[in-house]
């Protein structure tokens, strides 16, 4: 990638992550969440570990080298020093901050075909959602046209796991799972008891599905109330998903 363009591209990652951390939906708080991009080839920016997304510097995100991380996949048990160690040892600048926890995930989602931008949050009403019994029920079922306009079909539901390495792995064992079901990927995983990610093409597309995963949420909490939600029948699911005005729709937001 040519200087220009990763110039630009971490000015947008900067841009996205302060739109994210100071969103009225309260996206993330404090130190809360994480985004990144892909930097080249084989690295990534990701948010550094202890730093905020509302106050987001081109000096918040470290560059990874993901061959580096690779090994991770391999081992077995290991502590948070050595993992730690690994992250200090991924970095493309050995000045940089240490690259957050979950660098492992965003090295991950970015090697997928298509996903150039990922951006992790922790929405209240999405949580609220998650941390109940009906996280599945959320993921898997669709209550109006713009959700899953912008959400997918269905999400990827990953059961609650330690943040690291195991988180990671769960991660990809739960897309790659979903990939084989659906034939393509998710636009939302959604982590029990955790979280929110969305991954894309554009920094608006990852940022559009944070939207609204979190107006959903708050849709299906309100329908709950009331005795629902009610969830759209499959077959309509599937038409407005294939519908040329709605692919169009997902074209012009960036979304595909």
């Amino acid at each position: 990638m040519k200087l220009p363009e990763r110039n630009r591209r971490l000015k947008q990652l900067v841009e996205l992550s302060r739109r994210i951390g100071i969103a009225p939906e309260s996206f993330a708080i404090l130190g809360e969440g994480n985004t990144s991009t892909r930097s080249g080839e084989d690295t990534f920016w990701v948010k550094a570990s202890g730093t905020s997304l509302s106050t987001a510097e081109k000096d918040s995100f470290t560059e990874c080298r993901r061959p580096t991380l690779n090994s991770l996949w391999e081992s077995s048990v290991l502590s948070d020093s050595q993992v730690d160690e690994k992250l200090l040892e991924s970095r493309a600048k050995p000045k940089d901050r240490k690259p957050s926890t979950e660098a492992l995930f965003h090295s991950y989602l970015l090697s997928l075909p298509g996903i150039e931008w990922v951006a992790h949050t922790h929405p209240i009403a999405v949580n609220g959602i998650l941390c109940s019994p009906r996280a599945a029920d959320f993921a898997k079922f669709r209550m109006f046209p713009d959700e899953i306009v912008c959400g997918g079909e269905q999400s990827v539901l990953v059961p609650y796991t330690d943040p690291g390495v195991p988180l990671a792995k769960a991660i990809r064992h739960g897309v790659e799972n979903f990939e084989k079901e659906q034939g393509r990927l998710p636009r939302m995983i959604l982590l029990q008891n955790h979280g929110l990610i969305a991954i894309g093409p554009s920094a608006g597309a990852v940022e559009a599905t944070t939207k609204m995963a979190e107006k959903s949420a708050k849709i299906f909490l309100g329908a709950a109330s009331l005795g629902g939600p009610v969830f759209m029948p499959e077959a309509q699911v599937l038409r407005i998903s294939g519908r040329p005005d709605e692919l169009y729709r997902q074209k012009v937001l960036k979304l595909e």
